[in-house]
């Protein structure tokens, strides 16, 4: 951020960062000293949560639903458990709802392999991944906010990512936990010039989601425009190395169904394809020119749309370091430019929490009155918006 970095960085650094304190001594040590530093964040981060489910539950009571299955086996849970028992398809078919080779590996691969070794259901290892992810993906997403703008605004970071709107996801069986896990401590290495960690994680994230691209994106672009400063084998081998993953299941998924476009032909059975914006144009029109009152679930998902660009707006306008400003871009670029189902999109910006550091920042300034208004607000929010997505609308998240 402009106005909490130095003008300069100490050398081996992006410029508009900044260092933790980091104690010597052996590596545990440095890591007990980081987790301890963000013991606050990860405890406003489970309060957040405990709150929502808490909230789900007893309006899932009160309607005679489970709150279990809704976690963990329902939608894209449910893909992601077939593909962890019974793997992949073989071909293309005729009809997406056979064809789960939309969904990326790391994940289903995580759930057979823990469930191996774990008692219960590879429903319950699903959940319990996801779960375990978020928390190693919120010490990320302060260590990130730490090292820009200090240890309060990183604590104010993870609070708002736990408060966005279907964060309730994060602790379902999807994806996003676990791809935001990479996503943050990848950009954390970048910001580090740590390029051979940068790239592992940004191949562990295009393993992850499709959208694991912005992150290889971020990595890859940081990567070589640091070879203008000085040469470095590591950083060419990050750059040349980031998009592995993304690119390999693709490859994967080419061979398997016997044709080079074979990912594309599944995204297309989806109708799933980048068209420039025009659905998402559509979609905007049709839901502001309606008579009567829109769906409420598709009202946020609009907004948290039109928000993110503002506030990609402003992170370019706080400068922020340009690894972070080209993954956020990307991925906004990726859902708006989106042909396909317009419902999901919220949760596909959810690991785009750099977008938040310009509020972080500016609640880290504000009042503790105004700061506490703004928090309780989010969370009661993010509270009904969980459960009226779940209990409510009738698609997927």
């Amino acid at each position: 951020m402009s106005s909490t970095a130095p003008d300069t960085a100490p050398s081996g650094h992006i410029p508009g960062t900044r260092r933790p304190p980091v104690p010597s001594g052996i590596p545990s040590r440095a890591l007990l000293d980081g987790l301890r530093r963000a013991a606050p964040a990860l405890a406003a981060f489970v309060s957040v949560h405990v709150a929502g489910l808490l909230f789900l539950a007893v309006w899932a009571h009160r309607r005679g639903h489970g709150v279990w299955p809704m976690l963990a086996t329902e939608w894209d849970s449910r893909w992601y458990l077939g593909i962890a028992e019974h793997g992949y398809a073989h071909e293309l078919g005729v009809a997406f709802d056979h064809n789960n080779l939309a969904f990326f590996p790391l994940y289903p691969l995580l759930v057979k392999a823990v469930a191996v070794v774990t008692p219960g259901s590879r429903a319950g290892t699903g959940l319990g991944i996801a779960v375990l992810a978020s928390l190693v993906a919120a010490w990320g997403v302060f260590a990130v906010g730490e090292r820009l703008a200090g240890r309060q605004a990183g604590i104010l970071l993870t609070t708002l990512w736990a408060a966005l709107p279907v964060s309730l996801v994060q602790w379902m069986g999807y994806t996003e936990s676990l791809f935001t896990l990479f996503a943050a401590w990848t950009l954390y290495a970048v910001l580090d010039e740590r390029w051979l960690w940068a790239a592992a994680g940004a191949c562990l994230a295009g393993l992850t989601r499709p959208t694991g691209i912005a992150v290889a994106a971020a990595v890859s672009v940081a990567a070589l425009l640091s070879l203008r400063r000085r040469f470095s084998g590591r950083a060419l081998a990050a750059a040349l190395l980031a998009p592995a993953g993304w690119c390999g299941y693709l490859g994967w998924v080419g061979l398997r169904l016997g044709r080079w476009d074979g990912y594309f032909a599944v995204q297309r059975m989806w109708h799933n394809e980048l068209d420039g914006g025009h659905e998402t144009l559509r979609r905007l029109r049709q839901l502001f020119g309606q008579v009567s009152r829109p769906e409420l679930f598709l009202i946020v998902v609009t907004l948290t749309m039109l928000v993110s660009v503002v506030l990609f707006a402003l992170s370019v306008w706080d400068r922020q370091p340009l690894p972070l400003l080209v993954f956020t871009g990307v991925l906004l670029v990726i859902v708006l430019c989106s042909g396909g189902v317009y419902f999901p999109r919220a949760r596909f910006l959810l690991p785009g929490f750099p977008l938040l550091l310009p509020v972080a920042v500016h609640l880290s300034r504000a009042s503790r009155r105004y700061r506490a208004l703004v928090l309780a607000t989010a969370v009661a929010g993010s509270a009904y918006c969980g459960a009226y997505m779940l209990l409510v609308w009738p698609s997927a998240p």
